[in-house]
């Protein structure tokens, strides 16, 4: 049991979050491939698939680009907490890790809430939930915070003493496990695994404009978090993807910047700054009630 309690160094888990991002994608590229043949061999393969399918990578691309630039500030903000305001020093184990990434999946669940329920946060995710279909291509659809609202959740786990290379780690393993549910290939799994993990089933849902489908199942990987407070749904209807009111777009910078588009619009029209800031921080949809004025 000694490698239960076995220290690694913090760039050992660099190298492993490099490995397994740059394998992954590979593997996520062969399965598209997969998903692609199977479509046509139902005869659903369109043009427009395709056209949306390469958007999504045109969108990470633009995700990257982001990243990039804010990458170095990201990571120096990371380790100044962990730094300057950490309360204690969790050593690197294998019983660490488990527990960073099960922390980190509890996290993702509430900022996942947070991009659907907050204005602001919905309209970079908007993007994400924006394709009319579901394959693996779409876990690459990202909008132009989605690589900066992270920091504010994941925080919390430096000053708890995690090496940042260790909570970036497990937030690339939550990000993978997210990327592989999203399919149609894979139907229901067997019932103790649906009850506890989350699955394509769970993750279609997640992605259904079906009224009763919305806002539902924001786990990562454990759907625990989902019926622990009270946002899970079964897959029970077949599943329409996409937007309550849909863009209708496969141009890549339509996509990309159709949230904030969508916000600023509201924003202009709004009657006062009070309200106009309000639809930063209200759920989508949101509208002010507005009096009569006397006749």
């Amino acid at each position: 049991m000694d490698f239960l309690t076995q220290t690694y160094h913090a760039y050992t888990l660099y190298f492993w979050e490099e490995l397994i991002n740059d394998w992954f994608f590979l593997v996520a590229l062969g399965f598209l491939a997969f998903e692609l043949v199977r479509y046509g061999l139902k005869r659903r393969l369109t043009w427009n698939l395709i056209g949306d399918a390469v958007t999504n990578y045109v969108t990470l691309a633009l995700f990257i680009g982001i990243t990039f630039v804010i990458g170095a500030a990201y990571l120096a903000a990371f380790f100044f907490i962990y730094e300057t305001y950490r309360v204690w020093t969790v050593p690197i184990t294998v019983w660490s890790i488990v527990l960073a990434i099960v922390l980190a999946d509890f996290i993702y669940y509430w900022e996942h809430r947070f991009m659907h329920r907050v204005g602001i946060g919905w309209a970079t995710h908007t993007v994400h939930h924006s394709s009319p279909y579901f394959n693996i291509s779409v876990a690459y659809r990202f909008g132009p915070l989605d690589g900066i609202v992270p920091f504010f959740f994941h925080a919390p786990l430096l000053l708890i003493g995690f090496h940042p290379f260790l909570v970036f780690f497990a937030e690339v393993v939550v990000q993978v496990y997210q990327t592989l549910l999203h399919t149609e290939t894979v139907g229901k799994l067997p019932r103790p695994v649906e009850a506890v993990m989350n699955t394509p089933s769970h993750h279609r849902v997640h992605h259904g404009s079906n009224p009763a489908y919305l806002d539902k199942n924001y786990a990562g990987i454990f759907i625990v978090w989902d019926r622990m407070f009270g946002t899970f749904a079964e897959e029970t209807d077949s599943v329409t993807y996409g937007l309550v009111d849909p863009i209708d777009s496969i141009n890549p910078l339509t996509v990309f910047f159709h949230g904030f588009v969508r916000l600023g619009a509201s924003m202009v029209r709004a009657r006062s700054i009070g309200e106009a800031l309000a639809f930063l921080v209200r759920p989508p949809g949101w509208t002010p009630v507005r009096t009569k004025p006397p006749d």
